[in-house]
């Protein structure tokens, strides 16, 4: 079994400290010396741990002065009413998003549990990067019932919002009726999206979404990065 390597691991610690609030946007680290007496290693090897977290724009060095903190996590509210353009604007970011796919396929057992379908029934599957400030802070997958919105993929071309998209076919508000939220490791793929590190910490989150009748219209899935973003619990 291979081992993480060391640099990895150093950079990795670094990562969470700053997601978990121990260094702001603008603090400095500490020295490459002190670094390398903290974790029993070469000062080679911290300057790769931090040449990586420069790489994805955690951190920035200036000259002559030391490395700092040039990124902060942006606020995500998880509650009734979830809307990202609102809760991205909200922390002050530039909200975005990038479509990966649009597509057309049955589905599978859970999503049909999730959207009160029979397994192998027809649903829309929009696939997406979530960005704040042009960067990469969620993976998203939404699944839609496609026989009740048949039009759905093209209002998603046409616009990347969602709740835009359901608001053309005919859904003028929904709210979110469940949200399960899980710690994983970042796979390859995952990491390739979001820029990070392959084994970093994200967030898994499930959820649905329903319309004002309480029929369920979006089973959602997103993947996010553990650094940039902290979910904190709305009752809104």
């Amino acid at each position: 079994m291979s081992k993480t390597p060391i640099w990895k691991s150093i950079a990795l610690t670094l990562t969470s400290d700053i997601a978990e609030g121990r260094y702001n946007t603008g603090d400095r680290l500490p020295t490459e010396a002190q670094l390398a007496a903290t974790h029993g290693v070469n000062r080679h090897t911290v300057r790769r741990a931090l040449s990586d977290l420069a790489e994805r724009g955690l951190v920035h060095a200036r000259r002559g002065a030391g490395v700092f903190v040039s990124a902060r996590p942006t606020d995500y509210p998880i509650g009734k009413r979830v809307r990202y353009h609102k809760n991205i604007s909200a922390s002050g970011k530039i909200p975005g998003k990038r479509v990966l796919a649009l597509t057309t396929r049955a589905s599978d057992e859970a999503e049909a549990e999730a959207l009160g379908l029979q397994t192998g029934d027809p649903v829309h599957v929009y696939d997406g990067l979530s960005l704040a400030d042009g960067q990469p802070v969620g993976l998203f997958q939404s699944v839609f019932p496609a026989e009740r919105f048949p039009d759905l993929l093209d209002a998603l071309s046409e616009n990347a919002s969602v709740t835009k998209a359901l608001q053309t076919c005919g859904v003028p508000d929904y709210t979110r009726i469940s949200t399960r939220l899980t710690a994983r490791s970042a796979s390859a793929t995952q990491a390739l999206h979001l820029h990070l590190t392959e084994g970093a910490p994200v967030l898994h989150s499930l959820g649905v979404n329903a319309d004002p009748d309480g029929q369920p219209v979006e089973y959602g899935k997103t993947v996010f990065a553990g650094e940039r973003v902290t979910l904190t619990l709305s009752d809104e």
